[in-house]
């Protein structure tokens, strides 16, 4: 057995001026030409551990380092972050901090040049490195015009250009849409492949970590369970404990008690077979009944576009003569990948934006006749980062905020602020100052003051984005609790499993057009066009497609099952 390339041993670590350790007996090793996940939820120390293994922590971030972190026999301790970026390359979550240059091929000349290569070889690095990542054509490119994935591409170029032994990427695709992350997941896989790449990637997306070697689980800052992949992804009930998400085949199938659970949907439609499990067809039809029925009693149109289309300035056609209509009482996603015209159309629904052609009616009136502090009334929206939204230093302010302007007697912008935070579940935080909440926290208090104004519709752009597994769902249920409430919701997301556990209907979007509309599981079942738009359906809802049905979630299938019983 070869030595290890990472080693940590009893390690602990301190932020100054925090009282708890972030990190607590770590004894972890990495070997060379592994490829090892490291999950856990929110503020499990995911990303203090990445930043020991660059020496970033001790030498940037100032805190109290007990126990040792070496990198091919150089301890952190006592080596520089330049001195460790000749073994480790580091790609940041915030990944467009760390691109500067004024194109993409002098971002990428740049880790070279500070070694010294000599400039044949560098030249040949940014063609090696640039071809790689797929942004050959892109060399004179400024990055700040490039898309979000591709900036994620051309960081990951920058440092495989130093020729690290380690790389460590810290959440590389959060805040991507579909595609990107399909883009940036591709080249992972291919580096994970190479024998002289040792890969440590902190991730969300449960489905990427299948082509892991290992996976390290984290929490408060403790190592929970370190093992490999299919020991780790088959114990369901320790991911769902950690708050990370466990993905659906092995769900359904611990669900009905089968011990040693398949995890692809290759392998789930192997299992089903040899288990000889049926579907029970009249459950399944009775199921479609239903959802048929509950969705034609939404029938009064809320919003409706007519041949709407939006020109920015600049000539870029966002929309392209969209029709569509939300009823009342709905929940719906707006799906496709980023510039699609998802944001575009949302923002037309409250009057951020107007028509340049067709027309829009909210309440059966034109928004051009309404204005945006009519329409606010009844169209709440929340933008994808709360702190883009939220001004206040007390909850209770943020919140009634928008009763206030409307002129309303502080006795009912009290009940208003009360109800909103109680929908939201933050009850007796008005106190508080929204920015010392949490991400998924400001998320809340961005939604309740919204509700405050008793809007008839709520849009969420990117309700999820940011959040571990647990925040997601508990943001999804309360959302889903609204809806039940009378609210109507409309979401924009790129988490394409929210779609199939929480909404009603669906839009599909791809270049200002929709291209396919209907309820989640019609949407999901059309694979192909889905494809098209550069979006795929969970692996749940592909193995029960594979069988001949749409099932959107392990429960839902569980129930159609002949022979079990709930």
């Amino acid at each position: 057995m070869s030595e290890p390339i990472v080693s940590m041993q009893d390690l602990k670590y301190r932020y100054r001026g925090q009282k708890g350790f972030a990190l607590e007996e770590i004894n972890l090793t990495l070997n060379p030409g592994e490829f090892l996940m490291l999950m856990g939820p929110s503020e499990a120390g995911k990303s203090t551990l990445a930043a020991t293994i660059n020496g970033l922590i001790p030498h940037f971030h100032m805190g109290k380092l007990e126990g040792d972190v070496v990198v091919m026999n150089r301890n952190t301790k006592d080596h520089s972050v330049a001195q460790m970026a000749e073994l480790v390359g580091m790609v940041f979550q915030d990944f467009e901090a760390q691109l500067f240059s004024t194109n993409v091929e002098l971002e990428v000349a740049f880790g070279p040049e500070n070694f010294a290569v000599p400039r044949e070889e560098i030249k040949d690095r940014i063609d090696e490195n640039l071809s790689y990542v797929g942004l050959e054509g892109f060399r004179n490119r400024p990055p700040s015009t490039l898309s979000g994935g591709q900036k994620q591409n051309l960081a990951i170029a920058s440092v495989l250009a130093l020729k690290p032994q380690v790389l460590v990427m810290d959440e590389p695709t959060t805040d991507l849409d579909p595609i990107s992350k399909m883009g940036v997941f591709e080249i992972t896989h291919r580096l994970c492949k190479r024998d002289d790449l040792t890969l440590l990637i902190v991730e969300h997306e449960t489905e990427e970590a299948l082509f892991a070697d290992r996976i390290a689980l984290l929490n408060k800052g403790r190592l929970i369970k370190v093992g490999p992949t299919r020991e780790i992804l088959s114990d369901v009930a320790l991911m769902e404990s950690l708050g990370v998400m466990p993905l659906g085949i092995p769900r359904f199938f611990k669900s009905v008690g089968v011990s040693e659970v398949p995890l692809t949907p290759d392998e789930g439609v192997e299992v089903f077979k040899s288990l000889k499990l049926q579907v029970n067809e009249s459950a399944y039809n009775d199921m479609l009944v239903k959802e048929k029925a509950d969705l034609e009693k939404l029938n009064d149109p809320l919003i409706q576009c007519r041949d709407l289309s939006h020109t920015y300035a600049g000539e870029v056609e966002a929309l392209k003569q969209v029709n569509m209509e939300i009823h009342r009482g709905d929940m719906v996603a707006i799906i496709g990948q980023n510039g699609s015209g998802k944001t575009t159309l949302a923002k037309h629904f409250n009057g951020l934006l107007l028509p340049t052609e067709g027309e829009i009616l909210v309440n059966g009136k034109p928004t051009r006749d309404q204005g945006i502090f009519s329409l606010g009334k009844s169209v709440g929206y929340v933008f994808q980062n709360p702190d883009h939204q939220i001004f206040s230093e007390k909850v209770y302010d943020e919140v009634a905020f928008s009763p206030r302007i409307r002129k309303l007697s502080e006795e009912e912008v009290n009940q208003r602020v009360l109800e909103a935070l109680a929908a939201v579940g933050l009850e007796g935080q008005e106190e508080e100052d929204p920015f010392t909440l949490t991400k998924s926290g400001r998320q809340r208090v961005a939604v309740a003051s919204v509700l405050a104004s008793s809007p008839d519709v709520l849009i969420l752009d990117e309700p999820t984005t940011g959040l571990d597994y647990s925040e997601q769902r508990s943001m999804m249920n309360m959302v889903r609790r609204l809806n039940e409430n009378g609210s109507t919701i409309i979401f924009i997301t790129h988490h394409m499993w929210v779609v199939a556990e929480y909404a009603k209907r669906a839009f599909v979007m791809k270049d200002g057009n929709v291209i396919l509309e209907g309820t989640a599981r019609e949407v999901f079942s059309q694979g192909e066009t889905l494809r098209d738009a550069f979006l795929r359906p969970p692996h749940f809802v592909e193995f029960s497609h594979r069988l001949g049905y749409t099932f959107l979630t392990p429960e839902e299938m569980k129930a159609c099952l002949e022979g079990v019983h709930n």
